[in-house]
């Protein structure tokens, strides 16, 4: 496929799916199964929407358990956490922070995520520029996390 807009996709460290791309005179769009309208394609979104397809294909997360760029507030700032994950009961589960493909995950990409859930207070937390993924959990009984191998598959019986 051939793009004419500012960004041009890159292979990301996840696997492929038939993600839906429209050229506008204006640039590239791709289609967010989430909110089921085309977005501006920036790299942060390439790797937004392919992760949103990863949670749902291999993980197997309900898409209607997936909030995308929702609000929260943080000391007075408005802030968006990319993608929020809920169980069935509507408790937060997982917390992910997506980044540019052209932007290396650091102690600030680890900072802002932490500092985000001062607010949502959830167990997993997920980093990943689509080359590198960071994925932690925490134990809030013991003030402590640990960094694990990958994103544990959903299951209503672990929520």
């Amino acid at each position: 496929m051939k793009f004419t807009g500012m960004f041009e996709p890159i292979h990301l460290n996840l696997p492929t799916y038939p993600i839906r791309i429209k050229e506008e005179e204006n640039g590239t769009y791709i289609f967010d199964i989430i909110r089921k309208k085309f977005l501006f394609l920036t790299p942060e979104e390439w790797v937004r929407q392919h992760l949103v397809h990863f949670l749902i294909e291999e993980k197997k997360y309900p898409r209607t358990l997936i909030q995308l760029e929702g609000g929260l507030k943080l000391n007075n700032l408005q802030k968006r956490s990319d993608i929020l994950i809920f169980n069935n009961l509507g408790k937060k589960i997982v917390l992910i922070e997506c980044k540019a493909p052209s932007v290396k995950i650091s102690q600030d990409t680890f900072d802002q995520i932490a500092r985000y859930n001062f607010i949502h207070q959830v167990k997993w937390l997920f980093v990943s520029n689509g080359l590198q993924h960071y994925c932690c959990e925490i134990d809030f009984d013991k003030q402590s996390y640990r960094f694990v191998e990958d994103l544990p598959e959903y299951s209503i019986s672990s929520q």
